[in-house]
């Protein structure tokens, strides 16, 4: 683990002899790059991109991946990070930590794992209660892509014991998505999002047992990886999985379930990150099943 400078920014690489990753220390905490050592981030670089949180000042998106908290509430999830992070090493990895603010009294956390060999990292998130009152939330993690490539975003298939005639799939739609658009491409296995908008905004969620989603752009894929929990309850109608596009990025957002977090408590999400080489894109997405299938 080394100190270096991304784009003006302070941050430390982890590496192995495949992979590097950068997470920021003079803000955040964020994951800004995570790429093949010979090869480019797929991660989005947005050093103008901003949202108001009223009352207090902008939340800079900065790219890449970051952890905020569910439900969202501008007053409270954009609330500024601009200030230095607090981190440790770990074997292998890096804890990071950002100070809880007067109005969210909620610690968030960071701890990355790289193995010694190979294309995978884990990512713990954890939100911890600094304050006197239970709150009602879910960890929130969210990487933003650069525009250019595809999502796909795996669709629960029937099962043999499901009856026929009864639901088995659900979807939520935010209220500027526009299901007519050209970019959106609805198959029977997945849902894919091709990341070329010339304008507007899209965003689905939903309940997501396939555990995966992933986002491919000339020949290298990027999957994560979120437990599904069958019997939890999830915000935003049941999503645990959710993908935002606009002409700028494309976000791929896993969330934990939904929880009454006790003072001095903290709750944990873990996402597993794997770049894949070489995959080529095929209509019946035969090459992204069988990269992410062998983990």
């Amino acid at each position: 683990m080394k100190r270096v400078e991304f784009c003006g920014i302070e941050c430390l690489e982890l590496a192995n002899e495949r992979l590097s990753l950068l997470v920021s220390v003079s803000l955040g905490p964020r994951v800004l790059s995570f790429k093949p050592r010979d090869g480019e981030s797929l991660f989005a670089y947005l050093p103008g991109a901003s949202l108001d949180c009223p009352g207090v000042g902008s939340f800079h998106f900065h790219g890449g991946h970051r952890l905020w908290v569910a439900p969202e509430d501008p007053c409270l999830t954009y609330l500024p990070d601009d200030d230095a992070v607090r981190f440790e090493p770990l074997e292998g990895g890096v804890r990071l930590m950002q100070q809880s603010h007067v109005r969210l009294p909620i610690e968030k956390s960071l701890e990355i794992r790289m193995a010694s060999k190979g294309m995978r990292v884990e990512v713990r998130h954890f939100l911890s209660n600094c304050g006197s009152a239970p709150l009602r939330l879910a960890p929130w993690a969210i990487t933003q892509f650069a525009p250019g490539g595809i999502a796909i975003l795996p669709l629960a298939g029937v099962r043999p014991d499901e009856s026929p005639v009864l639901p088995n799939r659900q979807v939520a739609l935010w209220p500027y998505t526009d299901l007519g658009s050209e970019w959106i491409r609805w198959e029977n296995s997945a849902l894919l999002v091709t990341a070329r908008m010339t304008g507007g905004m899209f965003k689905i969620g939903y309940p997501n047992p396939a555990g995966w989603m992933g986002y491919w752009k000339d020949g290298t894929l990027f999957v994560k990886r979120a437990t599904f929990q069958d019997q939890a309850e999830y915000l935003d109608m049941g999503s645990s999985t959710e993908c935002y596009c606009d002409p700028r990025f494309l976000e791929l957002e896993t969330l934990g379930p939904v929880t009454w977090l006790e003072p001095g408590r903290r709750v944990e999400h873990t996402e597993v990150w794997s770049i894949h080489r070489a995959v080529r894109w095929t209509d019946d997405l035969a090459e992204v099943r069988a990269a992410v299938e062998e983990g």
